[in-house]
């Protein structure tokens, strides 16, 4: 049996008041989502940095022998 988990039962009703709000229709809710995610890059873009990531040597054993 599995324990209630709180973050869980949070998102569910995150999740189920913003469909409610939009009367269920999957359409709409997917057209709030990228209208989101375009206020969400409006508002972040030159605030999130991104590194390159870093090229590491691996050490191969039998080259070293």
């Amino acid at each position: 049996m599995m324990l209630p988990d709180e973050i869980l039962e949070e998102i569910y009703k995150i999740r189920e008041e913003h469909a409610k709000a939009f009367n269920y229709d999957p359409k709409l809710i997917f057209a709030d989502c990228l209208e989101r995610q375009k206020q969400f890059e409006k508002e972040w873009k030159g605030k999130i940095i991104k590194t390159p990531l870093k090229k590491r040597k691996i050490s191969n054993p039998s080259v070293n022998s």
